[in-house]
């Protein structure tokens, strides 16, 4: 039932409407994250609007996090408390607590242990590794357990490496979000190559609204959407917008490096520098608001952020890489980003696109949409599930 014919099947050819079509039993569905309901971040925004999707097709789906519930969303939540990963920043890096995210996860893990009872759920998920992992995988009294789906959002290492606590991982099913982790894991774990989506109602071409995040009139306007660590190389751009006299650079994102972008961006860019923090219902506005996309970092999962700008019409500036070039096609602004100078010259080119460009993002940015992506999320699970009866 994996066969790497089917996992490899070209999800842009699921009908949008595919969801509720030619669909088996409803499914039992537990999707766990300590920062569900927390945070508006990648991994979290993914599991949220993948959940809201699987239950609008009739699945019963149930996320445990460490935010509040939202009465209306159509999914059930459980909240299991965990501390912020903002304290952990400036603990030690250890073995298995390995970041402030890690240290977060184990926090999150007593909540868990009390939340989920494996007998309420047909199959499992998560992108989270070691604790959430763990617990979702654990040996129950009675012997049962449901399967579980390890999804790569924050990359694909649990499922490659043998080394200290990574020799732990399991899991029943793998999500692949790119071509290359389903390469490298589909010989290793029965998996699917299933990308990351958007909600294409919400991300849109529309009007600007500078004003409301402060930012100036009349000038280009670069955009950055990164969390503010090493490699999202926010850095990286500051010093590409420095080169570009005139242009204004905001970064939405925050984490530990906040304080050194800061004096970085007063020194490089004095009077040329935004940072936000933005809802998730506000991030289409921010995309509008702005002339380019720029996103440094050389190793994404997926980067939803990338979709997410060619569905607002934005060009995209960015590393030149298969993966990426997989995502946005040919026709983006993709360069070697070590080169700063030559990041700045693709800034400039960026904002001089066509209209057929433009026209072009916003049709390949609509194969993204939740809906297609959830359809093939419900497939593999059913497979997943199907296989683990036999």
């Amino acid at each position: 039932p994996f066969s790497r014919s089917h996992a490899s099947a070209s999800w842009r050819t699921v009908d949008k409407n595919c969801l509720c079509a030619c669909r088996g039993a409803s499914m039992r569905i537990l999707f766990a994250l300590p920062g569900l309901h927390k945070y508006e971040r990648g991994a979290e925004v993914a599991l949220n609007a993948l959940a809201t999707e699987l239950a609008i097709g009739g699945d019963d789906v149930t996320l445990i996090g460490s935010g509040d519930p939202k009465p209306s969303r159509p999914y059930r939540f459980l909240r299991a408390q965990s501390l912020q990963r903002e304290g952990f920043e400036h603990f030690p890096s250890l073995p298995v607590f390995r970041s402030e995210t890690v240290y977060e996860e184990a926090s999150f893990m007593p909540g868990l242990l009390r939340r989920y009872r494996p007998r309420d759920f047909d199959i499992t998920a998560t992108c989270s590794y070691p604790f959430t992992n763990w617990v979702l995988r654990r040996p129950s009294l009675r012997g049962i357990r449901p399967p579980h789906v390890f999804i790569t959002q924050n990359g694909d290492w649990p499922a490659q490496s043998d080394k200290s606590e990574y020799r732990l991982f399991g899991c029943e099913g793998l999500v692949c979000t790119n071509p290359d982790y389903y390469e490298r894991n589909h010989l290793l774990w029965p998996s699917a190559l299933i990308p990351n989506g958007i909600d294409v109602n919400l991300f849109r071409p529309g009007a600007s609204a500078r004003e409301h995040f402060g930012l100036p009139e009349n000038v280009p306007v670069v955009l950055m959407v990164s969390a503010l660590i090493p490699s999202k190389r926010v850095a990286d751009g500051i010093l590409a917008v420095s080169k570009l006299p005139g242009t204004h650079l905001v970064v939405a994102g925050d984490g530990p490096l906040r304080d050194e972008i800061r004096q970085m961006a007063s020194d490089l860019l004095p009077g040329r520098f935004t940072r936000v923090s933005v809802a998730g219902h506000e991030m289409p506005l921010l995309y509008r608001s702005a002339d380019v996309f720029l996103h440094l970092s050389k190793e994404e999962s997926f980067g939803n952020v990338y979709i997410e700008a060619m569905a607002c019409g934005l060009p995209i500036v960015g590393h030149d890489t298969p993966r990426l070039r997989w995502i946005v096609g040919d026709d983006e602004f993709l360069v070697d980003t070590v080169d700063s100078d030559a990041v700045a010259a693709r800034l400039t080119e960026a904002q001089s696109g066509s209209g057929a460009q433009r026209k072009a993002r916003l049709i390949r940015s609509s194969d993204f949409s939740w809906a297609r992506v959830a359809a093939k999320y419900r497939t593999f699970f059913e497979q997943v599930i199907s296989s683990q009866a036999r």
